[in-house]
């Protein structure tokens, strides 16, 4: 079953185009990435379906329902999730605070303590520092916390916007293994990432978008073992 697709989005900013006729599609409980190199249009895209930027032309289908033009928080409510580029938390507020924020969708808050237990047991430093401001974090707690938050909205899909962008190498690693254990625990996501060789490495399927279209698509295992990807992605 798909439970998320884009149907032949493009958009922009102003009168710049970024996106061109990009489709892609989720199958529920498998982790699907697109990879790119700067400027490609990732983030475009995914702020694109989740409503933050007005497609020009296409469609976006959440769980069988037409949401193209639905707001935000209004995705959020029906469960698909976006966890930003940068973090982007509430630097003032405590660790704790912010996860509450995460189950602010009415779906999330009658699991709002299941899913705290979850998260502290994925992100013990979570709870450690759970009364910390989340503003004096370190940039790969930040980005636990990040991750945190979006797991509190209880998504039925969660998308994340390049989750390893300024994180030491291995807090990398640490982030890919806790997507890979919510991959085995039938998660689906939507991963948008430029360390192409971890994401082909945990992922189930793969886009490839360059210059704002989908130029490859297959099984992440086949996609990865393209020559065109290794020679431009992978340095192989």
């Amino acid at each position: 079953m798909m439970i998320l697709e884009a149907q032949h989005l493009s958009s922009g900013y102003g009168e710049l185009q970024i996106l061109w006729d990009v489709s892609i599609a989720l199958q529920q409980g498998r982790l699907t990435t697109v990879v790119g190199s700067n400027g490609a249009g990732k983030t475009t895209m995914l702020r694109t379906i989740m409503g933050l930027i007005k497609p020009w032309s296409g469609k976006v289908v959440f769980d069988g329902q037409d949401v193209t033009h639905l707001p935000p928080h209004k995705k959020a409510e029906m469960g698909l999730i976006l966890i930003p580029e940068g973090r982007q938390l509430f630097t003032e507020m405590t660790v704790l605070e912010n996860l509450e924020m995460g189950a602010s969708p009415a779906r999330a808050r009658p699991k709002m303590k299941e899913n705290l237990e979850k998260v502290f047991e994925l992100f013990p430093r979570l709870k450690e520092r759970m009364h910390q401001k989340a503003g004096t974090l370190s940039g790969g707690e930040q980005q636990m916390l990040a991750l945190g938050r979006g797991i509190m909205a209880d998504p039925i899909v969660l998308m994340f916007d390049e989750p390893s962008l300024g994180l030491a190498p291995l807090l990398v690693i640490e982030l890919f293994d806790i997507i890979k254990r919510l991959k085995a625990e039938g998660m689906t996501m939507l991963l948008v990432e430029q360390n192409v060789h971890l994401a082909l490495a945990v992922s189930d399927y793969a886009y490839v978008l360059s210059e704002g279209r989908i130029e490859i698509e297959g099984e992440a295992s086949v996609v990865r073992q393209m020559d065109e990807v290794r020679e431009a992605y992978l340095g192989i």
